[in-house]
């Protein structure tokens, strides 16, 4: 079997694409793309728990971590003490940081509609039918006999 022609190269490949254009549009806000999704993934009202980040964004807590320090740094969130459980820490953005998520939603939006503009609908179904699938299998572990 070709390695073009595989599922797991297609895959790999889109998504290496796909984060350099992220990434390449984030810097043009001195930012990354892990910053900018970060962004999306933190409640805008309420915070959100810094457990719950990492594993709701795919990332590992090490690099989460980097990423929430720089943001820190940078003026995008700060951290507040779960007052009903002062062993938690809720990440909140800042005013700062909201403006910045707004320019990262717009970045997904666009995205989103360039290639929603050049596909019909029911091929994107069918993109959605086979991740989904693939999400499944590797969950319910049916890909790999043991």
């Amino acid at each position: 079997m070709q390695k073009e022609k595989t599922i797991d190269h297609a895959l790999r490949a889109t998504w290496q694409a796909v984060a350099k254009t992220y990434n390449e549009q984030a810097a043009k806000h001195d930012s990354t793309m892990a910053m900018a999704m970060a962004l999306l993934y933190i409640d805008q009202e309420q915070g959100t728990p810094s457990t719950a980040l990492g594993p709701s964004m795919g990332m590992e807590a090490t690099s989460l971590s980097r990423t929430l320090n720089s943001m820190e740094e940078r003026g995008l969130i700060y951290r507040e003490k779960n007052p009903e459980d002062g062993r938690g820490v809720f990440i909140k953005l800042t005013e700062f940081g909201k403006e910045k998520r707004e320019i990262s939603k717009s970045s997904v939006y666009q995205f989103n509609q360039a290639i929603r503009d050049r596909l019909e609908e029911f091929k994107i179904d069918h993109f959605f039918e086979v991740t989904e699938t693939i999400n499944h299998l590797i969950h319910e572990k049916a890909i790999f006999e043991d």
